[in-house]
């Protein structure tokens, strides 16, 4: 969802003050165990922006980090809703998102977010999360659907890789341009011309 439909603000927006490189946050933040906690729902808003101010070495405090990272989705990319609304009559379109609460149910665009997809799958919800197996894998058993059948999007190469693991075939895209092209050339738009390789 992240990085794909809804747009997400840049880093510097996180760590205002501090000086690390998008790259380093984002890997320390993909590997982070709090992180994980967090967005799996295993532990407090309060608890993660403790955390992660104390293992990042964030020079904010806790209450300032989560104040920022409450407005971190910025509401749907232009063009997202018209781009779901291509997809081919009768392909069940679902969400598989690595989110937590405090950004699901705040979420500038929530309502609309919500009404792209029949089927909504929240790591917070799940107890599971991103790039592991097992959560894929329980994707997969809820939609009672081969992986074969099932395609991912996703604008982190991990997570696109772990779908991979199972089957399921995933694509890298960041953002709506890219995430068009990857359905065009599955087939799966029902504009002809956007479905031309």
């Amino acid at each position: 969802m992240g990085g794909v439909l809804v747009e997400l603000g840049p880093t510097t927006e996180l760590l205002v003050g501090d000086r690390l490189p998008p790259e380093q946050f984002w890997e320390r933040w993909l590997t982070s165990e709090v992180v994980r906690d967090f967005e799996s729902g295993h532990c407090s808003v309060e608890e993660f922006g403790q955390r992660l101010v104390d293992e990042l070495g964030l020079s904010i405090t806790a209450d300032d980090f989560i104040a920022r990272f409450s407005g971190w989705p910025k509401g749907l990319f232009d063009g997202a809703e018209e781009l779901v609304a291509s997809i081919n009559d009768g392909i069940e379109i679902a969400v598989l998102s690595n989110t937590n609460a405090l950004h699901w149910e705040n979420q500038v665009d929530h309502e609309r977010v919500k009404a792209l997809f029949d089927r909504l799958f929240l790591s917070f919800e799940l107890g599971l999360a991103k790039p592991d197996a097992v959560i894929f894998e329980e994707v997969l058993a809820q939609l009672d659907v081969p992986a074969s059948e099932v395609v991912f999007l996703d604008d982190n190469q991990a997570n696109v890789d772990g779908a991979c693991s199972v089957g399921i075939d995933a694509a890298l895209t960041k953002g709506i341009d890219q995430a068009r092209s990857a359905l065009a050339e599955r087939g799966l738009l029902t504009d002809p011309s956007s479905n031309r390789a």
